[in-house]
């Protein structure tokens, strides 16, 4: 019997960092090698970064892949690879080349390119036509790219060229439902064509986009046969049995907790990583107010970052309950930030003044009041970002931003939104998830589940964390009970809540699923059983909204469907 041992690199190649990727992928060439693979892969676009949109324009940019593909070429020796990059050939195509021998032995040229949700490759590659089957110890490869398997033509050729493996290389980002429409997509070409396939695929945070890794290996007869973990890098061996042409994962990390709410969490905890350090920040801040978005907010932040490199800042007003104060100050005592207290009432009375010279301001309206305290709590972020130099994080949800129950230039402030594209009843699924997740749990085996960051010099996260009997460390309760059981509010006036203003979140939420994931017209939702009026309403709030959106932060895209490069509303819109 013989074997061809090859590797996987789900890892992170950030866009842009050409220079960088390429000594990344020269030095994971080395550790597959040692560990005896005769060939690596590394995923789509791997050696600029996935999607690197408009630089794919500038000509220096494209310039500085062509020489370091080259120079990767030269870097690698004892082991084949096959390396994502754009080739620039007066086209430009989304391709990948196999390295060997100190040169590059041949490039492929991604067929299907896709330009629908959040893709726009038709705009910066020219599609390929050729089918590419290369040889590795003896064992033929058919090599594709990405949207290449996800039509059945590509892999159809290849496998009549005689492949005995399909390769498909990915940059395929996450959403709740994409990992099992892969896995049904891929068992369908693997038993049309009776040939096993290989799936790799990037990993990490990159604007609004998360990539979630979540490697496959697929047997002929269409059954998975291995699972990478979502959001963790790992180089992944595997073999494969030229006399049975099976497909064997060699220890392969375990996949954890694979509930929808545990992996959304880690991709939101990877997000938010990736966007702070990738963009040269070390530290964020954010407003906590006693409610829940705050304080799941917080808690990814410290999943994230690690408490030292956070500070949560109350901004009470007159309208502040004391069970706010309480809980807030009680969630960054137990996950051990910096805490500042900042009371908005002497800004708001100051611009409040400010507006009583003009005619008709000395009485504000309840709607002005409410968005001028809002405004003052975005301004005093906003200077402690400029301050400090920390990151602000915006704390609203998907629910808000569809309606635009939302203050601009208010709480909308920030760089970066965590919860953008979690509809509020996730987030009361991701903080219960959170809370058990941390309970009973040693701090490896959490950190495992949701990717947590350590404390100063690697060490654990002390001031956050109890002893449990014959557990050592455990993770109590991040997210306090009171704010989990509270009625949601923006207390902007006395006595108010959000269904003052907005449906039941749950009704609210599966109306907006409704419209927005499964984009259906206002006779649809209400035939599924819902109020014509209330439908009417939400909906009118949506359109309504869009000029909002148009100026909120990026916030990482977990659903099917999110707001900014994949959803594109006009403003000025008359269709209702």
């Amino acid at each position: 019997m013989s074997t061809l041992r090859f590797a996987l690199a789900q890892f992170d190649f950030p866009v842009g960092d050409v220079a960088g990727n390429a000594r990344r992928m020269r030095e994971l060439a080395s550790q597959a090698r040692d560990g005896g693979a005769a060939l690596v892969a590394f995923p789509e676009q791997s050696l600029c970064g996935y999607p690197a949109e408009d630089l794919l324009l500038r000509p220096g940019f494209l310039a500085a892949c062509t020489d370091q593909l080259a120079s990767l070429a030269r870097g690698i020796g004892g082991i084949a690879a096959v390396a994502g990059h754009p080739d620039s050939q007066g086209e430009v195509y989304n391709a990948a080349s196999v390295l060997r021998d100190g040169g590059i032995a041949l490039t492929y040229r991604k067929q299907a390119l896709p330009n629908y949700t959040v893709f726009d490759e038709k705009r910066y590659f020219r599609r390929g036509s050729d089918t590419c089957v290369f040889e590795c110890e003896g064992v033929r490869i058919g090599l594709l790219v990405c949207e290449d398997i996800w039509e059945a033509e590509p892999a159809a050729h290849a496998a009549a060229a005689g492949a005995e493996l399909l390769l498909v290389i990915n940059a395929s980002p996450y959403d709740i439902r994409q990992q099992a429409t892969r896995e049904r997509l891929l068992g369908e070409r693997a038993r049309d064509n009776r040939v096993p396939i290989a799936y790799v695929n990037t990993i990490g945070g990159q604007d609004d986009l998360l990539f979630d890794g979540a490697s496959l290996l697929v047997g002929a007869d269409g059954r998975v046969t291995a699972r990478a973990p979502s959001f963790v890098e790992a180089l992944l061996f595997a073999e494969f049995d030229t006399e049975t042409r099976t497909l064997q994962a060699l220890s392969w990390p375990g996949c954890g907790d694979t509930r929808e709410e545990a992996v959304v969490y880690a991709g939101l905890v990877r997000g938010v990583r990736d966007y702070v350090h990738k963009n040269g920040f070390s530290d964020v801040l954010l407003g906590l107010s006693g409610g829940i978005d705050s304080a799941l907010t917080l808690a990814i932040a410290v999943d994230a970052l690690g408490p030292q490199h956070v500070t949560a800042v109350m901004l009470p007003s007159r309208y502040t309950s004391e069970l706010s104060l309480r809980e807030a100050r009680a969630q960054a005592q137990t996950l051990g930030v910096r805490y500042l207290d900042l009371p908005i009432e002497p800004a708001f009375e100051a611009l409040a003044r400010t507006l009583a010279s003009v005619p008709g301001g000395d009485t504000l309206a309840d709607i002005t009041a409410q968005n001028l305290q809002s405004r003052a709590r975005g301004v005093l972020l906003m200077a402690l970002s400029n301050q400090t130099g920390a990151l602000l994080l915006s704390t609203g949800n998907k629910s808000e931003m569809a309606v635009g129950y939302a203050t601009l230039y208010g709480d909308m402030c920030g760089a970066y939104a965590p919860l953008k594209d979690c509809y509020k009843t996730l987030v009361y699924r991701l903080a219960r998830w959170r809370n058990e997740a941390g309970l009973g749990l040693r701090r490896q085996d959490a950190g495992a589940n949701i990717g947590v960051a350590d404390g100063p010099k690697g060490e654990p996260l002390k001031r956050r964390v109890s002893r449990a009997p014959g557990l050592g460390e455990s993770i109590g309760e991040v997210i306090p009970g009171a704010v989990m059981g509270r009625a949601p509010s923006a207390e902007l006036r006395a006595n108010q809540t959000d269904q003052d203003s907005l449906p039941p979140y749950d009704v609210l939420d599966a109306i907006l699923e409704r419209c927005i994931e499964g984009a259906q017209s206002r006779e649809e939702i209400v035939a599924a059983g819902f109020d014509a009026d209330t439908v009417q309403r939400v909906m009118q709030m949506v359109y309504a909204a869009e000029f909002k959106r148009r100026q909120s932060a990026p916030g990482p895209r977990v659903s099917t469907c999110a707001f900014g490069r994949e959803r594109r509303y006009p403003i000025t819109d008359a269709w209702r």
